[in-house]
């Protein structure tokens, strides 16, 4: 009863037989907020070392798009688009197979409409990946069975749906359909109430896991910026951006922001969209652009609720994002964490409200800058922006010199 006590409560009894070990569990501490996010790989490094020998050979983060028509014809036209802008994933997700909720089903069938083979040559012809939706009914029923077929037909990835997650057996469950998925080469992606462990890094095959109100339910921006805190500082989550939909609660460089703050080594970022809903947008190289996993992230400001700014480096470049609430924020990014002796091109994606003549009215900028600046940013509420910062040389800053000393 006493204040500040904290709880614990078992979902069930653990079964086991001796010898046996037990998780970790920690308790983190800092002196702000972002702390406890820039640190959370402790989650990770409690777990054991990685025992997937040929890991590196075939587990391969990435961006992914969901195809929505199940249907060949919306499957080659997705893969093209993919193929397009640098995603090097799609995703069937549920209806692939018939009853998908059902333990009548049949994973090891495709539904009429969909000539797979097909599709899975084209994808690789046009160095895009496929990956199929799998729920439990099937997994419970077939997994033993599918999980061969599945590679045979070169599939690469599988999203598990509505699975348990709590219980020790079904987290037992979970962690042998892994390191099934592991021995037939298949990528993992958790889905619904499952949270991260840490056991990505001895089985790095499950890039990823939901366990988050995601964008699919079209989340406030409040909500959003209370995740980086709570749900994030447990691992990887599947956010699934909606980027055209126009049910979105937010901005659309709030969405853009989205996809570096919520880490997924795969990230969704076109989940109820098609190719015929992208009119050009030219914000689209963000995404293009974007990486998944990084050498190095910082939080440079953020409290729950309230606001988050990030910036994650891969290689020489970084990539930065500030997301607000409902309300809306002034943020002011200091630049010192770039190299002091290099100049970089900053290409800088904001809400540029109407005076931008697209569907999304997100404004792009490109500004010649360098670690001794600070970017000042007047968020709108519900909004955010994403900035791409790339080193250039004497070179090239000849080429880009018009940039120099423009305002946002």
């Amino acid at each position: 009863d006493k204040k500040n006590t904290l709880t614990s409560v078992m979902y069930s009894p653990v079964d086991v037989v001796t010898y046996y070990a037990t998780p970790w569990k920690i308790v983190m501490a800092a002196d702000k907020p972002g702390e406890l996010l820039e640190h959370n790989d402790i989650i990770q490094n409690l777990n054991p070392p990685c025992e997937i020998a040929d890991a590196a050979a075939w587990v391969k983060p990435g961006k992914i798009m969901r195809e929505t028509t199940i249907t060949t014809e919306g499957a080659i036209a997705t893969i093209d688009f993919c193929a397009a802008h640098n995603i090097p994933y799609m995703l069937f997700d549920w209806q692939w197979y018939m009853p998908c909720t059902s333990h009548d089903g049949d994973a090891t069938k495709v539904v009429a409409k969909l000539d797979m083979p097909r599709v899975i040559a084209y994808g690789k012809e046009k160095g895009v990946g496929i990956w199929v939706y799998v729920n439990q009914h099937a997994l419970m029923k077939q997994m033993r069975e599918l999980f061969p077929l599945l590679r045979e037909w070169g599939i690469v990835g599988v999203k598990s749906g509505f699975v348990q997650y709590a219980s020790h057996r079904w987290a037992t469950w979970m962690h042998d359909m892994v390191r099934l998925a592991a021995e037939n080469h298949l990528l993992m992606n958790i889905h619904d109430e499952y949270r991260p462990s840490g056991f990505s890094r001895t089985y790095p095959n499950l890039l990823t896991q939901e366990g988050i109100c995601g964008n699919e339910e079209f989340p406030d921006a409040t909500h959003n910026v209370t995740l980086p805190f709570t749900r994030m500082i447990n691992g990887a989550a599947d956010y699934t951006i909606c980027y055209f939909d126009k049910r979105l609660k937010t901005t659309h460089a709030h969405q853009l922001a989205a996809s570096l703050v919520f880490y997924s080594p795969l990230q969704t970022i076109f989940w109820y969209d098609k190719p015929s809903f992208y009119h050009g947008e030219p914000e689209m190289e963000w995404f293009e652009n974007l990486q998944t996993v990084f050498d190095d992230t910082k939080v440079l400001d953020g409290a729950p609720g309230k606001n988050i700014t990030m910036a994650r480096r891969k290689g020489q470049e970084w990539f930065v994002a500030a997301m607000t609430n409902n309300e809306g924020s002034e943020e002011e990014i200091p630049l010192t964490f770039l190299d002091k002796e290099k100049n970089y091109l900053a290409c800088i994606y904001t809400d540029g409200g109407e005076k931008i003549k697209t569907s999304t009215q997100v404004k792009c900028t490109y500004l010649l800058v360098n670690a001794s600046q600070t970017m000042k940013f007047q968020l709108k509420p519900s909004g955010g922006a994403a900035i791409r910062l790339v080193p250039i040389d004497r070179q090239e800053m000849k080429k880009y010199k018009k940039y120099k000393g423009e305002r946002l």
